[in-house]
Formats: structure tokens, sequence, C-alpha cells
């Protein structure tokens, strides 16, 4: 039954995972995410069923338009597939549980503010503001260990990375600063402080393989988001224990 639960919930997360494409893509340009329905943006053609297969339509069709061969972007397949896998993994690490939930609702955050800032260099206040409420009642009814710690893991989050940006004069977006707010309220302080050292480190190997490849200087702009995700991911799951590895040492 557990197998059943596992591929359902990774189905499930494929499903969403196509969806929130739509919402990283959309909302950044304050178009619906209703309307108009999904189509390809080179011939208009609207979409059916049979294109929207999570990954699969990708695979098929060669990552291409059916009607006129424009190609899709590679983010569409990636992101389905990545929140189908962590979706599924979630439950496995946490099972039926109230934590779960925020588990799902912190995903599907991440996945979205990636997709938007890969595309736009921009995180939306709207999607932000829209998953703070889910995350504070998941936090009220799935405590961290320190009740209030929570709190503080957001205070500081923001604080710092505000801080950031003031000294550098701009260097750190108004979103990434936002968003560090949400991920010390789900966190806590000391796992919040551990994926913004996590994010730096992560940040600056994209940035070195980006500018080699690029050759545009330093000053060419890389997305912090999918960073600070991926950190907060391996942190949500994993920070007590590389917190244990590394007082290990001493």
């Amino acid at each position: 039954m557990e197998m059943a639960y596992t591929i359902f919930l990774f189905l499930f997360g494929l499903v969403f995972g196509s969806f929130y494409n739509v919402v990283g893509l959309r909302v950044p340009q304050k178009e619906s995410i209703v309307q108009p329905p999904s189509h390809c943006t080179k011939c208009q053609r609207q979409l059916t069923a049979l294109d929207l297969v999570p990954v699969l339509s990708y695979v098929f069709f060669g990552g291409k338009c059916r009607s006129c061969g424009n190609k899709i972007a590679w983010i569409y397949p990636v992101m389905e597939l990545l929140t189908g896998l962590l979706f599924a993994f979630a439950y496995w690490q946490l099972g039926w549980s109230i934590e779960f939930i925020v588990a799902l609702f912190f995903i599907s955050l991440l996945v979205i503010i990636v997709v938007s800032d890969i595309a736009y260099m921009l995180i939306p206040n709207k999607v932000l503001l829209f998953f703070l409420p889910f995350l504070i009642i998941g936090r009220v009814l799935s405590p961290l260990t320190t009740w209030w710690d929570c709190a503080v893991g957001a205070v500081v989050g923001f604080g710092i990375l505000y801080s950031i940006a003031v000294i550098s004069n701009g260097g750190m977006g108004g979103g990434d600063i936002k968003l560090f707010f949400l991920i010390g309220l789900v966190l806590g302080t000391m796992h919040t402080l551990l994926t913004l050292f996590i994010a730096a480190v992560i940040g600056m190997i994209v940035g070195l393989v980006v500018l080699t490849k690029n050759k545009q200087g330093r000053k060419t702009p890389i997305p912090f988001g999918p960073s600070i995700a991926l950190a907060a991911i391996i942190v949500y799951f994993y920070g007590d224990s590389l917190i244990d590895w590394y007082l290990g040492f001493w």
C-alpha cells in the first residue's frame, strides 16, 4: 500500500508540476492562469490532452509543437518531473501527517518561484502572499520543536537578506528577501542560516559555471532563486543531519 501511495503522489506531483509551470510563467506577466488555455506560443494552437501529458508528451513529440515544430522549453518537463519526485519523496519521509501537508505547500512554493526566476529573474509577490497564510497555519498545526522559532526564523531570514541588499546597494533582489521570510517561517532560525550558507555555495558554483561558459563578465545576471530553493529543500529534509555531521568535527 505504501508503494501505491508513493506512486499516486508522484503522479499527483506531475500534474501539479504542469500547473505550477503555468503559474510561474503567467503570474509575473500579470496574465490569467486560466485564460487563455494552454497553447503554442508560436502558432497559437490550443493544446489538447495529448499535448499536455506531463513529461511524456515532451518526450514523445521530441520537445516540439506537433503543428509548427516550435521547440518547447526544457523547463516544462524538468519541473513536472521534479515536482512529482519531491511530492513522492515528501510522503516517503513524512507519511500522512500535517507536516506532510506543510512540505507539499513548501515544495509547491519553491517550484513556482524557480520557474519565475529562471524565466524572468523575478519572484512574484502574489505567489509569496498566496502561500504565506497556508504556511503559517501549517506551522501552527505542526510547530517546530521550539514553537516560537518559526517567527524568529522568519525575522532572521528577512533581516539578513535585507541587510545584504542594503550593504551591497541592491545586490540582493527584493523577491529573494521576502522568500527568506517564508523559508524562515518553515525552517526556523538555525536551518534558515544553514539554507543561506548552502544557497550561497550553490549560487557561487552556478555563477562560476555560467560565467565560464558564457564569458560575459561578472555582471551577468544570474537568478538566485533556484539556488535558494535547492538549498531549502536539502535543509528541510536533511538539516538536522547536516548540523549533527558538522558538530561531529568539534
